[in-house]
């Protein structure tokens, strides 16, 4: 008697929808990281590096610490972070300052299965949110969901999910807010779950929106943890 074949029935790429609207498949993903930083005084001296760099990120002053700063990079290939960012770390005026591991956030993006134009919404998105010059503001935070939720079925965790959803696209809709959404599970110290960018022209819808979702069924009753929250205004953007 043959043995199945295991590997034929992993399959972990995304799945979602082409531009045409047909079903696709893709093995692809964006990796995402923000490390924060405290001790700067003058950040010129960084984002000219950053600009002698080419890398594509956001480079941010911390509204909740004088001297604090997070540095938002991106890379289909996570190697990036390691064979080409942390050189630049290490070599640099940021190997100066002082990381705030609390902060350090890790995480790439996923795909529901529905999602329409399925290499936009993994590859191009997140990056045209994030390095949108009109939307300087950012909060940025990890959360962990409880183990009940997994334990729903399918259809109940989409109903919650929907929920949550149509508060984030009314403000994205309304031009107030965009997200970014990352999935962590295993590159998180913490064992959080799920990283989320918030994104927008003004402070106030962003923290609005995560006042919005704390009613939600998700967050009042399947969110074992969120946070710490990261704050900041982007001083640096890498052209699109």
């Amino acid at each position: 008697m043959m043995k199945p074949n295991l590997t034929e029935s992993v399959d972990i790429s995304e799945k979602g929808f082409s531009q045409k609207g047909e079903p696709m498949k893709l093995d692809k993903r964006l990796f995402v990281q923000l490390l924060v930083f405290t001790g700067s005084e003058d950040s010129s001296a960084i984002i000219n590096e950053l600009k002698e760099s080419k890398f594509e990120g956001v480079l941010y002053e911390d509204i909740n610490d004088p001297r604090g700063i997070g540095l938002l990079t991106f890379a289909e290939n996570p190697d990036f972070f390691i064979s080409k960012l942390r050189p630049f770390l290490n070599k640099g005026k940021l190997s100066r300052l002082v990381l705030k591991p609390e902060y350090t956030m890790t995480g790439r993006t996923y795909s529901l299965g529905h999602e329409r134009n399925l290499e936009d919404w993994l590859l191009e998105r997140p990056k045209r949110v994030s390095l949108d010059p009109d939307h300087s503001w950012g909060i940025w935070y990890p959360l962990r969901r409880s183990g009940t939720f997994a334990l729903l079925p399918h259809e109940e965790q989409m109903q919650i999910l929907m929920e949550h959803g149509t508060i984030g696209r009314a403000f994205g809709q309304a031009g107030l807010a965009h997200d970014v959404r990352l999935a962590c599970h295993g590159v998180d110290e913490n064992d959080n779950d799920f990283v989320i960018g918030l994104i927008g022209k003004d402070l106030f819808p962003l923290s609005a929106i995560v006042q919005a979702m704390r009613k939600t069924k998700q967050t009042s009753t399947y969110i074992d943890k969120m946070g710490p929250f990261f704050v900041g205004k982007a001083i640096w953007k890498s052209e699109q």
